[in-house]
């Protein structure tokens, strides 16, 4: 279904069960100090032979219009190709699907495999999974003073507003900052940028579920960590879904696809920028939320699901082609956006789409929901009518097509907390990033900007 694009990559060993080490009971911090040292090495041969190597242009068009396109990032875990979609170190979401390990009892792989695999380049064991699942569980309850500060809140704060400062908060017990402050080595950055960034991770869930029992639901009591569940079944569980088992596994779905989107996208970017100035990954990640808060970045399911919710207002219980093609016409000649099509950089359907399509398919509950009949009917019709509008470069559905209308379904209705359980997922690619730029040496970022003046004298000059 998809060309290979990486030779020593996961998708290798995705093939080759020898080679993913099933029996590894290796850790991840021991994984990683197996497979850090080759990619130093790597990175010291494309300084020494190939610096000066061009690899792109820029014209003006990239400088006024939100850098899109330029070649100007190092990020390890993942690339976003427009044919393709987003590959893990080589590996396809189908790929990903196929091989990574699921919580026990489950099908759908969970954050903590796509967490290792983004880390490390290789495809977990069981074993591992379960015992970074066990680690994460051991690790996840909020300090005290986080949780007296998100309840001194007002429940009419934005729930983002709420996720970023108590992860910003979560800085008070930085083991990077305190070892920084004390003086330490820069080849031991990573290792304590890495106990932070698990420590993060294992936090996120009981901060972004307390957050959303504030807002919404004040007169529940808090639910505990269970130590016997994975990251997402204790999500689930803490939001008060654990007794779903549909919505549990569709939340490990969700929160493993959308960990990581290669680093140009703002919220990632964003982190990997104040990441580069030797500010921890509570704050690096903090900042990433502000982005993910804006609403040309995570805001993006809610509207479509607005918009699908207002289409079936007027379209009824009859939905057919017809009357979808008719709806669809009629948004895009008032002059609006046909919500959750098109991408910024992908120019075919989104992987990420096609497997929460796929996954409804699995389930009876939601083929029988006329939500996500609308959601799939629609997207049989939408490229078509985009085409012949011919404004869209990419007339197919994005992630944010599917991803909202499911959560919905499934009776997590608060429009406003959808762009939290991004937050929580966007992390597992943040971390991984901010250990390897740690790892290997990056320097803090700093592009060179032009004023219009500045530009048009350059330009004279050419």
């Amino acid at each position: 279904m998809f060309k290979r694009v990486a030779s020593q990559s996961c998708a290798s060993l995705a093939r080759n069960a020898g080679c993913r080490r099933l029996a590894s009971t290796k850790t991840l911090v021991e994984t990683l100090r197996d497979v850090i040292p080759p990619k130093q090495e790597q990175l010291k041969m494309l300084k020494a032979e190939h610096a000066q190597t061009v690899v792109g242009d820029v014209k003006v068009e990239n400088i006024i219009g939100g850098m899109r396109g330029i070649k100007a990032m190092l990020w390890e875990a993942s690339v976003l190709d427009p044919i393709e979609g987003i590959r893990f170190h080589g590996m396809s979401i189908a790929e990903c699907r196929e091989v990574l390990p699921p919580a026990p009892g489950g099908k759908e792989m969970i954050p903590e495999s796509m967490l290792w695999l983004l880390m490390t380049g290789k495809v977990p064991t069981p074993q591992q999974v379960q015992q970074l699942s066990a680690e994460l569980a051991e690790k996840g309850e909020l300090p005290s003073f986080v949780g007296k500060l998100i309840d001194s809140l007002p429940n009419t704060m934005h729930p983002m507003t709420q996720l970023s400062m108590g992860v910003a908060a979560l800085n008070h017990d930085s083991a990077f900052q305190a070892a920084y402050e004390r003086g330490i080595k820069k080849t031991e950055y990573w290792t304590y940028t890495l106990e932070d960034c698990i420590n993060l991770v294992a936090k996120l869930p009981a901060l972004a579920a307390r957050i959303y029992r504030n807002v919404y639901h004040p007169d529940r009591p808090l639910v505990p960590i269970d130590k016997n569940l994975d990251l997402t079944g204790n999500y689930s569980n803490m939001l008060g879904f654990g007794n779903n088992e549909s919505m549990t596994e569709y939340l490990r779905l969700y929160i493993a696809l959308h960990g990581d989107h290669e680093g140009g996208n703002a919220s990632a970017h964003t982190s990997h920028l104040v990441g580069s100035t030797l500010a921890d990954p509570y704050l690096s990640y903090s900042a990433a939320l502000n982005a993910l808060a804006g609403p040309l970045h995570g805001l993006a399911n809610q509207e479509v699901l607005r918009w699908q919710i207002a289409m079936q207002k007027e379209i009824g219980d009859t939905i057919t082609h017809d009357n979808i093609r008719e709806y669809l016409w009629k948004t895009l000649k008032s002059g609006r956006v046909v919500p959750g099509y098109g991408h910024g950089v992908l120019r075919n359907p989104d992987p990420r789409f096609v497997a929460l399509r796929d996954f409804c398919k699995t389930r009876p509950d939601l083929q029988a929901s006329p939500t996500i009949q609308l959601v799939q009917k629609t997207a049989e019709v939408a490229p078509e009518v985009l085409k012949e509008h011919g404004k869209t470069k990419n007339p197919y559905p994005n992630v944010d097509a599917a991803s909202g209308c499911v959560l919905y379904h499934y009776g997590l209705t608060e429009f406003k907390y959808y762009t939290v359980i991004f937050g929580v997922s966007r992390a597992l690619g943040v971390v991984t990033q901010l250990v390897w730029a740690r790892a290997l040496g990056l320097p803090i970022e700093r592009p060179k900007s032009y004023s219009m003046d500045a530009l048009e004298k350059l330009i004279k000059n050419k």
